[in-house]
């Protein structure tokens, strides 16, 4: 069964992917406009009326503000936990297609089996998935992916999803040393991002993967970079050196400002 994934926003303007499994089509996240949505998805030679849901992390407007244009289609089914549909419904004007799971309760949609664990970060409840599809035959090979992005350390529960897949997304959010000198943003907000309900430095995530000896991973995404206290060639330098890089699975590190995959 084909398989493509694709990052259509990765940075604090907007969070969003496209996993396609045959003929299953989601998007994870929807973080930009509905129409900056729907000209990404057109190039993927799909339209936004093919989707068949959105799954939603949390209520952040870099990972949910494209609901608004999305909650025209009526039809389109829109994953949730129930602090985030209650957040994210107040600031639309129309009812959205909302179906809501319970955080750390496993379900099936399609030919997904989703498991939603909670992460720690300032929102409500915020969320990552662990995806699965495949019947283990040589026709429906088995596969799984892990979107963590927005959280501050990482739990044991969330590690193991982390090691089980075989795509991971996960955030690498800022450099320390580019975070401190930068002027832009007030003590407080530093103190945030950096805090146990904040995000991953560099430095964090790279010392996270390092520490796995038998991880199950083919491709690992590095996405969530700040634009002004990150760059894509510091992440690229440091996350070459990551034991079992270029044998045993790939990299990628994926630009802020054009959601564009550089191979480390």
């Amino acid at each position: 069964m084909d398989v493509n994934f694709k990052i259509l926003g990765s940075s604090s303007s907007g969070n969003s992917s496209l996993l396609q499994v045959g003929d299953t089509r989601i998007l994870i996240d929807a973080g930009l406009s509905a129409r900056k949505l729907e000209s990404l998805l057109a190039e993927q030679n799909v339209k936004t009326g093919e989707l068949d849901a959105v799954f939603l992390t949390h209520e952040h407007n870099d990972h949910s503000a494209g609901i608004r244009g999305l909650s025209k289609l009526q039809q389109l089914p829109i994953f949730a936990n129930r602090d985030t549909v209650q957040a994210v419904q107040a600031k639309l004007q129309r009812r959205a297609n909302w179906k809501i799971f319970e955080t750390g309760k496993s379900f099936e949609f399609k030919l997904f089996k989703i498991h939603p664990f909670s992460v720690p970060h300032d929102a409500y409840d915020p969320v990552g998935f662990y995806f699965q599809w495949g019947n283990g035959d040589l026709f429906d090979p088995p596969g799984s992916l892990a979107w963590v992005t927005d959280l501050g350390f990482v739990p044991n529960l969330v590690r193991e999803r982390i090691r089980q897949a075989k795509i991971l997304v996960v955030e690498s959010n800022y450099c320390p040393k580019l975070l401190e000198s930068d002027n832009k943003r007030p003590w407080s907000l530093k103190q945030r991002i950096r805090s146990r309900h904040g995000h991953l430095s560099n430095d964090s995530t790279f010392e996270l993967l390092n520490s796995y000896k038998c991880p199950c991973w083919q491709e690992i995404f590095i996405m969530h970079l700040s634009k002004d206290c990150n760059d894509v060639n510091l992440v690229k330098k440091q996350f070459k050196q990551l034991n079992g890089q270029g044998h045993r699975f790939k990299t990628f590190v994926i630009d802020p400002n054009n959601a564009v995959p550089h191979q480390v």
